[in-house]
């Protein structure tokens, strides 16, 4: 299935952005997203549910990708942004962890792209030099000649330690726009809202779920403006 030949959002158009207060996995479940939603997002690291133990965590985040594959529509996508993290001396691979829980819910790989962190020859420690960005779908492929960059070399803006990368969620607009026929992003762990603020300076729609009322507030706010970055 290929994505149908859509026109550019309407630059006189003022974009529109929700934040709920809430559990994104519970969101998650209340049911199917339309066939205009693309989910982008970060799952939490396991270091910020501790009192979930590694092995439930890891059982949570591959239920999870499960889930947000499931539920964007079958020519829709879902997109991961994750980075590794060491824990007692071994990688823990999130790449491995989101293509595990893709292939669950029938969900093939679009892209797999490596984001530089650090510069290449950087030694690093506790997280590697780069994260993953990953899309999937059920229905739709692409054609050979929307092909893109496999290495983006750089992160961008970072609101907070956990943030996606403003490069990173730049680069998914764009394939938003030119390869799906999505036009709203749904970040169910939306943190301070880094990739509803980039999707709105695209153009998209955005709908975020955060279960902190102090980030909410701020997701509320966050703003980016293209070509100048973090405003």
């Amino acid at each position: 299935m290929e994505a149908p030949n859509l026109p550019a959002p309407d630059p006189a158009r003022v974009p529109t952005r929700s934040i709920l207060v809430g559990d994104g996995v519970t969101w998650l479940a209340r049911g199917s997203l339309p066939s205009t939603h693309a989910v982008v997002t970060s799952l939490p690291d396991a270091s910020e549910v501790r009192a979930m133990g590694f092995e439930a965590w890891r059982a949570w985040f591959v239920d999870t990708v499960a889930l947000a594959c499931a539920q964007v529509a079958e020519g829709s996508v879902a997109v991961f942004y994750q980075t590794d993290v060491k824990l007692d001396g071994r990688w823990i691979d999130k790449g491995q962890l989101v293509g595990l829980g893709a292939e669950r819910a029938g969900a093939s790989c679009l892209f797999h792209k490596i984001v530089c962190r650090a510069p290449a020859g950087t030694a690093t420690f506790g997280r590697p030099g780069y994260a993953h960005l990953m899309a999937f779908s059920r229905a739709l492929r692409l054609p050979e000649a929307e092909s893109s960059a496999d290495v983006l070399p750089e992160l961008g803006e970072m609101p907070w330690a956990r943030a996606m990368g403003t490069a990173a969620c730049e680069d998914v607009c764009r394939f938003l726009l030119r390869s799906t026929a999505c036009r709203v992003v749904v970040d169910p762990f939306c943190g301070l809202g880094t990739a509803l603020a980039v999707a709105n300076a695209y153009g998209l729609d955005a709908l975020g779920v955060e279960l902190s009322e102090k980030r909410a507030s701020k997701a509320r706010q966050l703003r980016f403006v293209r070509g100048a970055g973090i405003a």
